[in-house]
């Protein structure tokens, strides 16, 4: 499981999207009582519930959602998804930071909330069904869908039209995400309709399955209703119009017990679901036709895993500073949303955003191509790096101080150091300590204090600026490859 965590050294490295695993379950026409495989929701050692009390006094909400072209990914350098932009705006509402771990394996998610517990909720598409209540606590619903067939216009051949009817379905080969309530709703459909189907269970996503089928690499799968139609608008070859279920519900959930910050999920969701900020949400993902084809781009973390179009920069001079080349790309988004171009308020210029006075003595300019100004900021980011390596021997520590020093200049860094070794704080932990006189340094009561050598500052820019940069950057371990 990829994991957004504050920073990179927390994070785990597990799994690489999109990994074809072999066939787990055979074709074959079973009866709803007999379907093979383990029960992926009878954990055996469930952990025990998470109450909000836990969230609040921890200072972050740890969720796990999936990625693809609705729920979470990048692109042109920021971070986006249906259940991103929802979390975040919970989390906010709580008053707490927000860790996202992401996988596509129905599976790990489950084991991440039941048995681990390294996470508290689980922000999907889960369709609610009476087998998932015995062991998931469901909150109220954020959208609603129904199960669709997805085929081809004419799957059967040009003389042989799409499927019409469910009683049709009978000995058709069907393939589905393996532990989807797509499978479950199969195995009951067969049941209804008094014959069996061929359900092939496979580690695929949704949306891999459906490009399958528009590829004409298997003939059916199914997907939920507004992703089915979203993905219709780019695959005009593909018929979604057969409904296998009523309309359910789609939920986040929880461990049973952790009633307390279901109630509070609850207690947003239910207003949230009102407003036209979700509305707007909701169109911009599920009702944009452009949302496949964006997918596509080279620049999106789908398409073509790629961040920006200076990526291969960022990977070459990285390695002047020793960092990953994500963070330094995070840093560009930063400073100047990878516009070369940007000026600033102060006269900061190029990618990297560099004031002229620093620029020069890197030997660059407004003139300078862009490679020029990537190798002169990474420059810069190592010559800082060496100053404070004096001070702070813990490297990912460090990082944190040398991203406030190239925002705000590495003195009223020291200025915050200072500070916080006089007021009985750690100066070389940023967090909860130098962080606070870096905000504050705007106070008289502290850009006044002897220990202070530069003065005022406006100290929540940098503050902030640490923070954006890293919580961005763990986005990117997420989506992006190393």
């Amino acid at each position: 499981m990829k994991q957004f965590n504050h920073f990179a050294g927390n994070k785990r490295k597990k799994i690489l999207f999109f990994v074809v695993f072999p066939l787990l379950l055979a074709a074959g026409i079973l009866l709803p009582g007999n379907r093979p495989g383990v029960d992926p929701y009878a954990a055996k050692d469930h952990k025990a519930d998470t109450s909000l009390s836990d969230v609040l006094e921890r200072g972050v909400l740890r969720a796990t959602t999936n990625y693809n072209s609705t729920n979470y990914f990048i692109y042109r350098g920021e971070p986006m998804g249906f259940h991103l932009e929802l979390l975040r705006l919970f989390a906010l509402d709580l008053g707490v930071e927000l860790e996202v771990m992401v996988s596509n394996e129905i599976s790990e998610q489950l084991s991440c909330l039941l048995e681990e517990g390294s996470c508290d909720l689980l922000a999907l598409d889960l369709t609610v069904t009476r087998s998932r209540q015995e062991h998931l606590l469901f909150t109220e619903p954020h959208s609603r869908t129904r199960q669709m067939l997805v085929q081809r216009n004419h799957t059967g051949g040009a003389a042989a039209g799409p499927v019409r009817s469910q009683l049709d379905l009978a000995g058709k080969t069907i393939h589905v995400q393996k532990n989807s309530a797509f499978a479950g709703r199969l195995y009951s459909l067969m049941e209804e309709i008094g014959s069996g189907i061929h359900i092939v269970e496979v580690e695929e996503t949704v949306e891999q399955l459906i490009e399958k089928v528009a590829r004409g690499e298997i003939d059916f799968t199914v997907s939920d209703e507004h992703l089915a139609r979203l993905h219709r608008n780019y695959f005009r070859n593909l018929d979604v119009s057969l409904p296998l279920s009523f309309e359910q519900n789609l939920s986040w959930a929880v461990r049973p017990g952790s009633d307390s910050l279901a109630a509070a999920v609850n207690r947003w969701m239910v207003s949230f679901r009102e407003t036209a900020q979700y509305a707007a949400i909701y169109s911009k993902y599920y009702n944009n036709s452009r949302s496949v084809f964006l997918a596509k781009s080279p620049l999106h973390s789908l398409g073509g895993g790629m961040v920006s179009n200076y990526d291969s920069y960022f990977k070459e001079y990285s390695r002047i500073v020793g960092w990953d080349w994500r963070l330094i790309a995070s840093l560009a988004y930063q400073e100047s949303r990878f516009d070369p171009g940007a000026v600033s308020w102060a006269g900061a210029f190029g990618l990297m955003q560099l004031m002229p006075g620093t620029a020069e003595s890197l030997d660059v300019g407004p003139e300078s191509s862009v490679p020029q100004h990537i190798r002169a900021g990474v420059t810069y980011l190592q010559w800082i790096d060496g100053v404070l390596a004096e001070h702070i021997q813990d490297e990912e520590e460090r990082v944190r101080f040398v991203l406030a020093s190239y925002n705000m200049g590495i003195g009223h860094v020291m200025d915050a150091r200072r500070l916080a070794e006089k007021y009985g704080r750690d100066p070389n932990v940023w967090k909860n300590n130098v962080d606070y006189f870096v905000l504050n340094k705007s106070q008289p009561k502290y850009y006044n204090d002897p220990v202070v050598k530069f003065g005022y500052a406006r100290g929540a820019e940098p503050y902030n600026y640490v923070n954006e940069i890293l919580e961005r950057y763990a986005h990117y371990l997420n989506a992006l490859e190393g």
